[in-house]
């Protein structure tokens, strides 16, 4: 029952920032891909909200380079039909929108071809002229991960991706790609070594957008920033930490992509493994960005490897009914659409506390949260054990989509002359406590680009690390160590063996909602 009397009151703390985020560069943004179903849904969006904005550099132009014939006019026309459905402020800002499209040019050409490569180096001169992007290049492959051998081969054969030199000043070039990050441990060795070949590490910009969200950001300034809670952030008050990323839709079309990757290759590996680490490091010495990754390589570095035999004790599969039907999905697929798993870090802090995580495709609600919860009061001072069975242990939960916030249940005294118990939560809303809408994660990632600060993307140690975690239970699960994934009904909670995983340490999943 929600208090009418109660209020959330913030207080801006007076002088500078404690990190300042900096003007991006002026630069020319090259996004390959540019007509495919992510540029359309998020990129263009992102872009478009920052010009909006007014956070782009004045210095800025978009080249949108594509595999097949396109010209300007059409593509304007997709993308601000795209924006018209995507973008999150509407109705579209027109003044806005003729500002980005001023800038806008597309080029054509084989990803195989040197000379569409030699062509787009002309092409980008001209604009450097033109828009004052100082000769600043950013590449943008929001393409599939087999096409980046090709790629990096175009451009650094043409003389448009070269290793920077911090005692030769020159423009700077700097280099995005999406997830996933390969498909096993091989793979991302074999995808960072032809990275390596043509640029540093500090130009390589491994996106993974669940790092842009401000909650996720947010978890580190919650932690380190207030005294009550970093001392009881250890084994001593935490009985365990759930992470949860529940959809309630399928694969909407994506049949072919999916049923090739599954959730734990688009969903844990990535996404909840870094949002794992981001709860689980220590603190770093400073928020520099090599500070901050390093302290999270330590987390992937003590997760706690599973044996091949150990495999079905700490992973659940599931695939949801009907799932099979679905367009582009093989008719015996064994993908899985759910995951739960059970995970230990052998770090002094961390030793003996289990880190379950979930993740599924239709299911009952969409949220993705970390839940912490503590242990139980040591002692009952209650009269009858039935009263302390009632009491429930204190649970922090932070809210990273939907609804983004932090809400914390504890035990109190309920008014009257009996002492009768009653759980209450206090519950945070960012949008609603700032009263300003909460920013798309990509609207940061590329600004973060443009300004060459690395602290939100995954480093070459760090996914070669969560892979070396990660691939010996795929590879078990895939041997069929588990059997087939198993059958949960489409608006469920996940399939009831996941539920069992739990109850064998004697907890239980937080309720997935209708």
């Amino acid at each position: 029952m929600e208090e009418q009397g109660s209020h959330i009151e913030t207080h801006p703390r007076e002088g500078e920032p404690l990190v300042r985020a900096g003007r991006p560069a002026p630069c020319v943004m090259v996004l390959f891909g540019a007509t495919g179903d992510l540029a359309q849904r998020k990129l263009f969006p992102a872009l478009y909200e920052l010009v909006r904005q007014k956070l782009l550099p004045h210095g800025f132009a978009l080249v949108a380079f594509s595999r097949s014939e396109r010209n300007l006019e059409s593509l304007l026309a997709q993308v601000k039909e795209g924006l018209r459905k995507y973008a999150r402020t509407q109705p579209l800002d027109e003044a806005a929108w003729e500002w980005l499209a001023e800038r806008m040019e597309v080029m054509s050409g084989a990803y195989d071809d040197p000379a569409a490569f030699f062509r787009l180096r002309e092409h980008l001169e001209r604009m450097s002229e033109r828009f004052g992007t100082q000769g600043n290049q950013l590449y943008y492959l929001a393409t599939p991960a087999s096409t980046f051998p090709a790629l990096l081969t175009g451009l650094s054969g043409a003389g448009l991706l070269y290793r920077e030199d911090s005692s030769v000043q020159r423009p700077w070039r700097r280099l995005v790609i999406e997830k996933p990050f390969g498909r096993d441990l091989a793979s991302a060795r074999q995808l960072n070594r032809e990275l390596a070949s043509v640029l540093e590490e500090r130009q390589i910009f491994r996106i993974d957008h669940y790092l842009g969200k401000e909650t996720v950001q947010n978890i580190l300034v919650f932690r380190f920033a207030n005294a009550i809670f970093e001392p009881l952030w250890n084994r001593q008050h935490i009985d365990h930490v759930e992470i949860t990323a529940a959809e309630t839709i399928g694969v909407e079309g994506r049949g072919r992509f999916y049923d090739e990757t599954g959730v734990i290759r688009d969903m844990v590996q990535n996404h909840l493994l870094q949002v794992l680490a981001l709860c689980a490091m220590e603190p770093p010495i400073s928020f520099a960005p090599e500070d901050i990754r390093d302290e999270k390589n330590k987390v992937f570095r003590a997760l706690r490897p599973v044996a091949e035999h150990e495999v079905p004790r700490f992973v659940v599969q599931g695939q949801y009914q009907g799932y099979r039907e679905e367009a582009g999905v093989a008719p015996d697929s064994r993908t899985p659409t759910y995951v739960a798993m059970k995970t230990y870090i052998d770090t002094w802090r961390w030793q003996g506390v289990p880190f379950y995580v979930r993740a599924g495709k239709k299911l009952a609600q969409r949220v993705t949260e970390v839940s912490i919860h503590y242990r139980s009061v040591p002692h009952c001072l209650f009269t009858t054990s039935e009263t302390c069975q009632r009491l429930q242990p204190n649970v922090l939960r932070l809210r990273i989509q939907p609804r983004e916030g932090i809400a914390l249940s504890f035990e109190s005294k309920v008014p009257g002359e009996d002492v009768s118990i009653s759980g209450v939560t206090m519950d945070f809303d960012y949008a609603d406590t700032f009263n300003e809408p909460v920013p798309e994660a990509y609207e940061r990632l590329m600004l973060d680009c443009m300004r060459g600060n690395t602290t939100l993307f995954a480093r070459e140690d760090s996914v070669e690390q969560a892979w070396a975690w990660m691939t010996p239970i795929l590879e078990a699960l895939e041997e069929g160590s588990c059997g087939p994934p198993r059958t949960y009904e489409p608006g469920s909670a996940g399939p009831d063996e996941a539920a069992a995983l739990l109850a064998r340490d004697g907890r239980r999943w937080t309720e997935l909602r209708r």
